[in-house]
């Protein structure tokens, strides 16, 4: 296996923990909610997914700009610049939830979950293109 095979590989682990890590929350979450799950065991649960994404996220972004400078891909392409703005649209969103999730309601929490596995999912559909 080449380095950048294996760079591409490790990508696409960190993009698919992120990307599934928000699918198996949302199944997760409304089910555990309406079994009566403790606030505080849903907190755990979403403190240690927020662990894990934040890495994953950061994996597949320095592998990302690794396989673009790599690969010598033009950053002036309009697909490249769609995937990354749309990788920041996830990140911002992502960071907004964590540091509001104390604060707003369980339906505003689930907008911008919803809103993370939107703009997530986007960025698998416009990286196929690349």
């Amino acid at each position: 296996m080449s380095q950048l095979q294996a760079i591409k590989w490790v990508h696409l682990l960190a993009v698919a923990t992120w990307t599934g890590g928000l699918i198996t929350l949302a199944a997760l979450v409304p089910v555990l909610r309406r079994q009566g799950a403790e606030t505080g065991t849903l907190r755990a649960v979403a403190r240690r997914f927020g662990v894990v994404s934040w890495i994953a996220l950061g994996v597949a972004v320095i592998t990302g700009v690794w396989q673009v400078t790599e690969l010598d891909l033009p950053w002036t392409d309009g697909t490249l610049n769609l995937k990354l703005s749309l990788v920041g649209v996830a990140a911002v969103l992502a960071l907004v939830h964590q540091l509001t999730a104390r604060r707003t309601s369980p339906a505003v929490r689930g907008m911008l979950q919803g809103l993370i596995l939107v703009v997530s999912i986007a960025v698998f559909g416009v990286a196929v293109t690349l």
